[in-house]
């Protein structure tokens, strides 16, 4: 069954809505059957994209370890833990998230388990990144993940940084959402790139266009039988609550390469469960439907009529995709804004900020990760960008009223004077109406609009955010 807005999406294009093959059980990312001429070998499913589930293992477990203590604070010893979980290994690395809990067991235990040879690094958004000292985008991670190494845990009150999220956060959009939308839902969708008639590499068992939108759906990271799961239930995937959910084929286990919901996925599901949005289920079917298409070729190359269709699919993915991590600014600009609040009430009564400052730091880095992800599309997103970066700066106003303010050629930070805490908060509501203006954002988590006009009224209806 066909999303409702696919639906439309197609029939407004092709003035008729498009009649899909049916494959598998009609809503699952697969089994789909081998089309590649004169293949003679054993398999029975083309469908493979299991680089990108070891890649979003890989992040998972960097996450996991750029948040651990190290036993002791010597940065070298941090750094030989993390830089194989992003620059790969050629030893097995150990998965150290997600690990399985009570009995929601993960049937991998290691990376090569799910597929060799993988990394971040070589895959990262190769583009200069202007909100994070104008290093590319494998530089941006490198350099965080050397101050999480020389931090040696999570959070750094001395900059307001907390690095797992920081790192994780864009590395999701850096990685991921670049790969998929800018390489393989762009480039790789050409005629000549990677032809339907052709194999995708000698001795491959797809054909180029079948691996190509593989790999795109791996990125976005959603388990092959989701579209048969709520929103809630893709949701409590990730959170590991709800193993009957996960278990599709019944044998005990969660399957990382196909049961498990990662990234981007997991942020959908966690907003359409509100009931006011889609994204889980719009773009996943998307996905099942371009394949689909691919798969009813029968090993010919692509007629002209079948990419124009994968390309109403692929703007229908991009569109959505784009709106899930918009979606996850407007919500942490939201969890800024009220974590000041609360910093404000504590300091004014003289009590202790330590546990509210590092929860604010906590956000700061998920709206930095995923504000500095959303430059990493197909699209540059111009001075939509510009106003990001200027109004969350390139680090959260701190207890001193100090910030960072960028980072030297050494890659030291650099700290100066903040505008002050009021003005920062009205910097968060307009982050989040500029969501609202540009990407027409509508779950709206933690929506702290209504406070605009006080605030700025407060403020006597000037600030520097008004010309960001």
């Amino acid at each position: 069954m066909q999303n409702k807005f696919t639906k439309l999406m197609l029939a407004g294009v092709f003035g008729t809505t498009l009649a899909l093959p049916a494959f598998g059980d009609g809503h699952s990312y697969g089994p789909f059957p081998i089309t590649l001429k004169g293949y003679s070998g054993d398999k029975t499913n083309s469908v493979s994209y299991s680089g990108q589930i070891a890649r979003h293992v890989l992040h998972d477990s960097l996450k996991k370890l750029s948040g651990t203590k190290a036993s002791t604070n010597i940065k070298q010893i941090n750094l030989d833990g993390m830089m194989p979980y992003f620059k790969g290994s050629k030893e097995d690395l150990i998965i150290l998230a997600p690990k399985s809990k009570g009995d929601f067991i993960i049937k991998q235990t290691t990376v090569n388990e799910i597929s060799s040879g993988k990394n971040l690094s070589g895959k990262s958004y190769k583009g200069v990144i202007n909100g994070w000292g104008g290093l590319t985008g494998v530089e941006v991670l490198e350099h965080m993940i050397n101050k999480a190494a020389e931090h040696g845990s999570a959070f750094d009150p001395n900059t307001g940084y907390n690095y797992p999220q920081l790192i994780s956060k864009f590395a999701m959009g850096a990685v991921f959402y670049n790969q998929a939308v800018d390489n393989y839902l762009d480039e790789k969708l050409g005629p000549d790139n990677k032809p339907n008639n052709k194999p995708y590499k000698d001795g491959a068992y797809y054909t180029g266009k079948e691996h190509s939108w593989d790999e795109a759906f791996g990125y976005w990271g959603a388990a092959a039988h989701s579209l048969n799961l709520t929103a809630e239930q893709n949701y409590n995937i990730t959170k590991m609550k709800d193993m009957a959910a996960a278990d599709h084929n019944g044998d005990g286990v969660v399957d990382l390469k196909t049961e498990f919901n990662f990234a981007h996925a997991y942020y959908a599901a966690s907003y359409d469960k509100g009931g006011k949005t889609d994204y889980f289920k719009t773009v996943t079917q998307a996905f099942v439907d371009g394949r689909k298409i691919i798969t009813s070729a029968n090993g010919e190359a692509l007629t002209p009529a079948q990419r124009s269709q994968l390309y109403v699919l692929r703007d229908i993915i991009g569109q959505n995709w784009e709106k899930v991590i918009a979606e996850s600014v407007f919500k942490y600009a939201g969890s800024v804004y009220k974590d000041i609040d609360k910093l404000q009430t504590i300091m004014e009564a003289n009590g202790d900020t330590t546990k509210a400052f590092a929860t604010y730091g906590k956000h700061w880095g998920e709206l930095k990760g995923f504000a500095l992800a959303l430059q990493c599309g197909k699209n540059n997103i111009g001075e939509t960008a510009v106003k990001l970066n200027r109004m969350m700066g390139f680090g959260p106003v701190l207890l001193n009223s100090s910030q960072v303010t960028g980072v030297d050629s050494n890659g030291n930070f650099i700290k100066d004077e903040s505008s002050g805490w009021d003005e920062y908060k009205l910097h968060m509501l307009k982050i989040q109406k500029l969501m609202v203006d540009v990407f027409a954002v509508k779950a709206r988590a933690n929506d702290q609009l209504a406070n605009i006009s006080d605030l700025s009224a407060k403020l006597g209806g000037s600030n520097s955010a008004e010309n960001d």
